[in-house]
């Protein structure tokens, strides 16, 4: 009896852990406050900022349409600037309308039709007055650690990080920005 037992309950931290739960987000994201300067502290590693050594940041500008310009910056391995401008968007899959969810893109305008060419960009929690913001995808592939300051405070960072860890996302894997 206690066989089966353990087996049933392995049997279900496997399931628990290989099912992934729905992403919670901020409540209440203001745009125009959530705007400005944005310096990354951390991130998962990925393939759009291989080339990035340092000196990561973004500018978020809210435009009278209700999108977002995105212009991100960083310095590459080679030394050089590289700076990519996008467009964010409420995501198109919810109702109603959050400003957590929302959907970038940094392909050219004339093929913003096609929906393979939007990523998710979920707040999902910000710290202080907007001091801080923890940014991640559904599927737990992408995230970011972000602050107003160039060089964040050490401790909110790794408590975003460790709420991250709860939702789910391979910290371990997490790189810190130089800024």
């Amino acid at each position: 009896m206690k066989v089966i037992t353990a087996v049933a309950a392995l049997g279900a931290l496997v399931g628990c852990a290989s099912s992934k739960q729905p992403l919670p987000t901020q409540s209440n994201i203001e745009p125009s406050k959530y705007a400005g300067t944005w310096y990354e502290q951390a991130r998962l590693p990925n393939r759009f900022q291989n080339k990035c050594a340092g000196d990561v940041h973004a500018q978020y500008t809210v435009n009278p349409d209700k999108t977002i310009k995105v212009v991100n910056q960083c310095r590459t391995t080679d030394g050089k600037i590289d700076k990519v401008e996008g467009e964010a968007r409420l995501a198109t899959k919810t109702t109603p309308p959050d400003f957590s969810k929302l959907e970038v893109r940094f392909a050219p305008k004339w093929i913003s039709w096609i929906p393979a060419v939007w990523g998710d960009y979920w707040i999902m929690k910000t710290h202080g007055k907007y001091e801080y913001s923890l940014v991640g995808t559904p599927d737990r592939k992408f995230l970011w650690v972000l602050s107003r300051d160039k060089v964040g405070d050490g401790r909110i960072v790794s408590e975003l990080l460790n709420y991250a860890r709860t939702q789910g996302f391979p910290v371990e894997k997490v790189v810190k920005t130089k800024q």
